[in-house]
């Protein structure tokens, strides 16, 4: 052996020991190949297919002279005094803010961008790579200079002057970022680098708007300025602002501004606050036990303009509240005495201040758990733009929607206003990376696609127009029969025959024959007052005892339009318990318009088909018609923010009947709470059991259409952002590929994963028109990805305010789309949807899974509240340490495979 240490051959290892002669040698493994990871697909090429139309966005345009330069990150680390770190959130920017102020010869007179917490970052380097600095900062007087801000932990006590407080600060060296990143990725060559680079120049963008008061919700910025504001009822106001951030697309960079809105406790008096807040007359008709949950962690000022956290409420009211007051004589020990006096007495007597109404109601706490600290309700005034984060209720939200909404020509406006407001050009941070903006909207080519020809009953075919169709002197394509079938009436206030009458005529012009229903039932009026699950527990053994057999058909009427807590306990019975299609209405305005509607959901419920494209007919769909193909729509939903044992819930649903593209079924799960992928799809029990939803979707789909398996499976995916596009493309597909594999090792079905995204802020206008763009206009250039596949879609005809486009990614092609021919799938998909007369702005299998989760999460809400514990029992653990969630009842089989969810 030769060697390169001087000729010196390196010692032989020793021989191997002597193999006995019974020993059976083991077969080696094949070694396992590394998988490769997908990530998503570039694009193919573009589509040409519609009428041209030039159209503006909301996307300016961006020049970055500085590319050479460099962005250095450093970590920021904040210590009180004593060496103890900083926890309080929001002081960090104070803070920073002094230490610019205070040190700028040290820091080279370098302007940095702060993100409020560990980072901060700078154009060029810092003088060294580890700085320390002691700053002192005054009283927090409520200037409210920042919105993130909460008042310092150790608030002033009530007779002490305010000692101001030391702070270190201590930066280091992390990374530095070149900006030619930037260039980079705007040629499609993403990294880490230009994804950090990015991020620095939106935390510019956040920091700029902080100086100004703002309060900051991700890359959104609301001013404090009352004309921005809108009651929505219930204490809570809609607080209009802006989005603003950097995109890079084939157009070069941009950036993106768009108007936002978000929930803000109605600023003022406390009791004024409850009193909206709990719909109550007056303060003393106030539940103080909801009260103090709702108050917790608010910030007030008192009467000097001094903030302060709510920690809580006194237990008495405010003139028996006592507390120790040190009085100015000392005792023989020579420490001060103390006396007790009522709160009341402390403010009226000692402060000579008028109380007017708070003698009687509890205090404000603003102090710590060992040291409370009493004020006076009528002293406490809510600090502006503090942020409601509880779900809003169907009349806030329709309240918001109303006060919100603007025309196209009035949101532009509004953005050209923004931008020249925010005045990004005199920000020095931008300055020095050599950024300007240009001030008029991007120019776009969009294309405008012919709607699809739609089939109706008796032969008839005709074009939307508009995005919009109806059924007068028109029959349904697939119409069914309503022979055994009652109406179940929970103490409705309306013309029950007369409905009953209008809805059997109506049915028979639209082609649906129904009987007259066996009966109507009406509810006993002792049990109006007992808990919901109970009135649909006695409404059943009332219509039971009555009737024959299982109706095929139950009509329901709820005495509420929206929320009634009567539809999740009913539903569960009718669909888990005894396998019946059920319909609830809660009837208003009965005219042939509602009753259409009404009759179009029970009758897709039940089977039957509304509508259909006329190319799902002949068939003569590209690529889905050729050969087998199972459309999917997925969607998981999560309880509402705060809640965080509430289960997410995962839906799936799945086109039958190839080759129809009209008819679905849903497969929903319950999982862990606020997981975003689905982690059900595949679930293998025992070597020959998999009890996961693809399985269940796939053996219908087989069954429906004549014993043939999907050759090709398209799945469209919604909720997803753009940091899990991986985890869709390699764990849920993965899932989906061993459910395959699972029901037949040698099948290899090609897939095409498609993700749906409306939670963006890119908005398209009309040049020189009032209108909306025209449903069918698709964008998939210049605003889109410089790399990845991508397009935007308004397939619908937007009605009122600003029409928020569809954006699509297409991750995943095996199957070989040409882009025409997946942006006319995907606008075909958007006019299947049985319950409306209208294209719809996202395709109809990711509306479904919505409809499908909404539906069956009623299930579980009213299990949670009628359980006692606080504590969800159920059997599903869905991973190795999680809770285990409970699991949804099964749907009987004679409707699990209908579309319960129309």
């Amino acid at each position: 052996m030769d060697s390169d240490n001087g000729g010196v051959t390196d010692a032989l290892p020793p021989p191997p020991p002597e193999v006995p002669e019974d020993v059976v040698p083991i077969k080696a493994e094949p070694e396992a190949k590394k998988k490769v990871a997908r990530v998503p697909m570039a694009r193919r090429g573009l589509a040409s297919k519609g009428q041209k139309a030039q159209l503006l966005t909301n996307h300016f345009k961006v020049n970055v002279s500085n590319v050479d330069g460099h962005f250095f990150h450093y970590s920021v680390a904040l210590f009180y005094e004593d060496g103890r770190p900083v926890d309080a959130k929001g002081v960090g920017r104070k803070v920073l803010d002094k230490v610019h102020e205070t040190y700028s010869s040290e820091l080279d007179g370098k302007e940095f961008a702060y993100d409020g917490e560990k980072s901060l970052f700078t154009v060029g380097a810092l003088p060294r790579n580890k700085l320390e600095f002691t700053v002192v900062l005054d009283s927090m007087n409520s200037n409210r200079n920042n919105g993130n801000a909460s008042p310092d932990n150790d608030k002033k006590r009530m007779r002490r002057s305010y000692q101001s407080k030391t702070f270190k600060v201590e930066l280091s060296f992390a990374a530095k970022i070149p900006m030619q990143a930037i260039a980079q990725a705007l040629r499609g060559q993403e990294s880490e680098n230009s994804q950090e680079a990015l991020r620095v120049l939106d935390i510019i963008l956040r920091q700029h708007a902080a100086k100004q008061g703002c309060l900051l919700v991700r890359q959104s910025f609301f001013h404090n300025d009352v004309k921005n504001f809108a009651d929505v009822g219930g204490g809570v106001l809609g607080c209009r602002g802006f989005h603003s951030s950097f995109r890079t697309s084939q157009g070069g960079l941009s950036l993106n501004i768009d108007v936002s809105t978000t929930m803000i406790i109605q600023p003022g008096p406390v009791v004024d606050f409850l009193i909206a807040n709990q719909n109550v007359k007056d303060p003393y008709s106030i539940d103080w036990t909801k009260a103090k949950r709702t108050l917790k962690n608010l910030r007030v000022k008192n009467e000097t303009n001094t903030e302060y956290k709510i920690t809580g409420l006194s237990e008495k009211p405010c003139n028996q509240q006592l507390f120790s007051l040190r009085q100015k004589t000392k005792d023989e020990n020579g420490e001060f005495e103390t006396m007790e006096v009522t709160v009341y007495d402390y403010f009226v007597n000692y402060r000579k201040m008028d109380l007017r109404y708070s003698a009687d109601l509890p205090c404000i706490n603003v102090g710590k758990p060992k040291k409370p600290i009493f004020l006076p309700i009528e002293f406490c005034q809510l600090v502006s733009l503090q942020r409601y984060t509880k779900s809003l209720s169907t009349m806030q939200r329709a309240s918001l929607v109303e006060k919100s909404r603007q025309k196209p020509q009035e949101r532009m406006r509004v953005l050209s206003d923004a931008l020249k407001i925010n005045d990004y050009d005199a920000e020095p941070l931008l300055r020095s990376c050599g950024i300007s903006i240009n001030s008029s909207f991007t120019q776009v080519e969009g294309r405008v696609l012919q709607a699809p020809k739609l089939k109706v009953g008796q032969g008839e075919d005709f074009f939307p127009r508009n995005g919009r169709w109806n059924f007068n002197n028109k029959k349904l394509v697939d119409p069914t029969k309503i022979e055994r079938w009652a109406v179940a009436n929970f103490s409705a206030r309306c013309d029950i025959r007369n409905l009953v009458k209008d809805l059997i005529k109506c049915g028979g012009l639209k082609g649906i024959r129904i009987d007259e229903p066996f009966d109507v039932f009406e509810e006993s009026p002792q049990n109006r007052r007992a808990p919901p699950v109970v009135r649909v527990e006695k409404m059943f053994d009332y219509i039971q005892s009555k009737l024959p057999g299982a109706p095929q058909f139950l009509l329901c009427l709820l005495p509420e339009r929206k929320n009634s807590d009567l539809y999740g306990p009913w539903k569960k019975k009718c669909l888990a318990d005894f396998g019946i299609v059920t319909q609830c209405i809660a009837p208003m305005r009965v005219n042939d318009q509602y009753l259409t509607n009404v009759l179009l959901k029970i009758n897709a419920k039940l089977g039957g088909l509304n509508s259909m494209l006329v190319v799902e007919h002949t068939p003569s769909i590209p690529i889905v018609s050729k050969s087998p193909t199972i459309i999917l729509g997925m969607d998981v939903s999560h309880g509402q923010p705060g809640q965080s044992d509430v289960p997410s819930i995962a839906a799936v649903v799945s086109s039958r009947h190839w080759p129809s593209i009209s008819r679905y079924r849903a497969s929903v799960r319950t999982q862990s709470p606020k997981v975003e992928m689905v982690d059900s799809l595949f679930k293998k029990v025992s070597d020959t059991v998999d009890e996961g939803i693809m399985k269940e979707l796939l053996l219908d789909f087989y069954v429906s259409s004549a014993k043939r398996k999907p050759d090709q499976i398209i799945i469209f995916r919604d909720g997803v952002s753009e940091s899990q596009f991986n985890q869709v493309l390699n764990k849920e597909l993965d899932q989906i590929i061993e459910a395959c594999k699972f029901l037949d090792d040698k099948w290899c079905p090609k897939f095409l994963v498609i993700i749906a995204q409306k939670n963006h802020h890119t908005k398209f206008f009309q040049q020189g028109s009032p209108d909306n763009v025209p449903p069918g206009t698709v964008i998939d250039n210049k605003v889109c990805h410089p790399r990845n596949n991508d397009f935007y879609m308004c397939a619908h005809a937007g009605m009122i305010g600003t029409t928020r486009p569809t954006h699509y990614h297409v991750l995943y092609d095996e199957i070989g789309f040409s882009a025409d021919d997946l942006q006319e799938l995907v606008h075909s998909l958007s006019y299947v949807y049985q319950r409306s007369t209208t294209a719809i702005s996202v395709v109809a299998p990711i509306c479904y899974a919505h409809l499908a989760a909404t539906q069956m999460s009623q299930f579980m809400k009213f299990e949670e509240r009628s359980e006692t514990s606080s504590s969800h029992g159920g059997t599903g653990v869905t991973s190795a340490g999680a809770v285990p969630v409970p699991q949804l009842p099964k749907l009987q089989e004679n409707v699990c495979n209908s579309m319960f969810f129309c």
